[in-house]
């Protein structure tokens, strides 16, 4: 019996006629949108021959809008005005953002928390708009004709207001949602087909914002995930700051105090402004990724003030100061394994996907847990672009003859209906198909 795709009422194409749909990646440090093309699903390639498009955005003085690279440049000169890694902030209010320590000044706004600009207040939602239409504009350029829709991966372990908040920003950027897909069943969507593999597989992936893990089983077609979670506050920006707070106290430029972070410190004292901020991260990203390629690497940054903070960290040290971080991620997963009725030798292979899953610690604790190597030959950056791409295809209606295949997603959060005094009756359990 051959597997049905149920679509949208009004998606079934004209004979003959391609639609153009695509798949974007809206990530924490990079955005990508990809597509398929003559049978092949492949990121599509801004002017430049770039892939990656960094998401960040910045609200220039004479009110012009940069977006990406042009705007990743300007960071450390313009750090209020130049928004990154904002996919941490949607759907969230500003009690969620209470300890978040960062160069932006938040505005409480009903909803959703808004950052103030020289453009004015501007919500995730506006930012990530910006993102995305950047990433329309590629597509349709590079493609030759206007989109129809597009398939947006989040992170699993989003709840409703996150992903209500992405629906929100593609459509403010043009873009009609055919679906919002998890991003490893994304992974597995792209791994499965470019490998025929089946059986049990996990995906593990670790952004520069959010780490999410799924269990997935794969036979003939047939995409059902298991089992999923994560942390939707924990990523790769989480490492950086770290090494942050380690230079600070290492300098003296922030003081031990307990139950304070030496960036909150630091702040107060005066001797670290936003402008000091933003380069200290910064220099803190490019110092982890030499980590990755060697065991010691230099943390340099002159601050506004003159003073230039110079200090070697070796792999070592940098493991130690960012283990507890790997320590969740670890936890998240053997929940998730738990929840799946699965031991690790029950995994054929765990799928790494996120550019923060290149960190040599990262690698040595998957496999460690899982007792292989973990499966790195597909690009971690591109991968899950590539999945949704695949969807979205199948959703535009461009099914090739033969191509039959089901993809069965799992709810990340129990769903439930607040009663009385403020509890909740659960109706749906998490990991329900």
């Amino acid at each position: 019996m051959s597997l049905l795709q149920i679509s949208e009422p009004g998606m079934t194409p004209e004979p003959h006629q391609r639609r153009l749909a695509v798949g974007i990646d809206l990530g924490t440090t990079n955005s990508l949108v990809a597509a398929v093309r003559h049978g092949v699903a492949e990121v599509l390639e801004d002017e430049h021959g770039r892939g990656l498009l960094p998401s960040v955005v910045r609200y220039r003085e004479d009110g012009g809008i940069d977006v990406g690279q042009e705007a990743m440049e300007q960071a450390a000169v313009d750090p209020v005005n130049t928004i990154s890694s904002v996919k941490r902030f949607m759907g969230r209010g500003l009690q969620d953002l209470a300890h978040t320590r960062s160069p932006y000044e938040f505005v409480d706004a009903p909803g959703m928390v808004k950052l103030r600009t020289r453009a004015g207040e501007r919500s995730p939602v506006e930012v990530s708009a910006e993102i995305l239409r950047v990433l329309r504009d590629r597509a349709e350029r590079s493609l030759g004709g206007e989109l129809v829709g597009a398939v947006i991966t989040v992170p699993a372990y989003f709840d409703d207001a996150q992903r209500q908040a992405t629906k929100d920003a593609a459509r403010l950027a043009g873009l009609e949602v055919l679906r919002l897909l998890n991003e490893p069943t994304a992974a597995a969507v792209a791994y499965g087909l470019d490998n025929g593999v089946e059986g049990i597989y996990a995906v593990y992936d670790l952004g520069g914002g959010t780490f999410d893990i799924s269990v997935l089983r794969l036979a003939r077609g047939v995409f059902e995930v298991i089992a999923t979670g994560g942390d939707s506050a924990l990523g790769g920006d989480d490492f950086d700051r770290r090494i942050v707070e380690w230079a600070l106290l290492e300098t003296g430029l922030a003081s031990a105090v307990a139950d304070r972070h030496p960036i909150d410190i630091a702040m107060a004292a005066g001797t670290v402004n936003g402008h000091d901020l933003r380069a200290l991260l910064d220099a803190a990203r490019k110092t982890k990724e030499a980590l990755t390629l060697q065991p010691v690497a230099n943390y340099s940054v002159q601050l506004s003030d003159a003073t230039r903070v110079k200090l070697p960290l070796s792999r070592e040290r940098f493991e130690a100061l960012t283990r507890d971080l790997l320590d969740r991620t670890l936890l998240a997963t053997r929940r998730v394994l738990r929840d799946a009725k699965l031991q690790p030798a029950d995994v054929m292979g765990a799928v790494l996907v996120g550019g923060s899953t290149r960190m040599p610690q990262v690698r040595d604790a998957v496999a460690q847990l899982f007792g292989k190597p973990p499966l790195i030959d597909l690009d971690p950056d591109k991968v899950v672009a590539l999945g949704a791409a695949v969807q979205a295809n199948v959703l535009a209606g461009n099914r090739a003859a033969g191509e039959d295949w089901l993809l069965l997603d799992v709810i990340p959060l129990s769903l439930g209906l607040e009663t009385m005094g403020g509890l909740v009756e659960r109706i749906v359990a998490r990991n329900s198909t």
